[in-house]
């Protein structure tokens, strides 16, 4: 399933995206998680801002 999903991003004339990873820090234990997430490159300042 994964090669499917790639194949569709990859397709020609679409959107680029790309992945956005940001380290998270927990309130209760005070570790860091990391969320990703798929995003279209235009919009990758505004995702990190968030």
């Amino acid at each position: 399933m994964a090669k499917k999903v790639v194949a569709t991003l990859k397709k020609e004339g679409g959107i680029s995206y790309a992945k956005v990873i940001k380290a998270v820090r927990s309130e209760k234990t005070g570790a860091y998680t990391f969320k990703e997430e798929m995003v279209p490159s235009p919009m990758v300042q505004e995702t990190l801002k968030k």
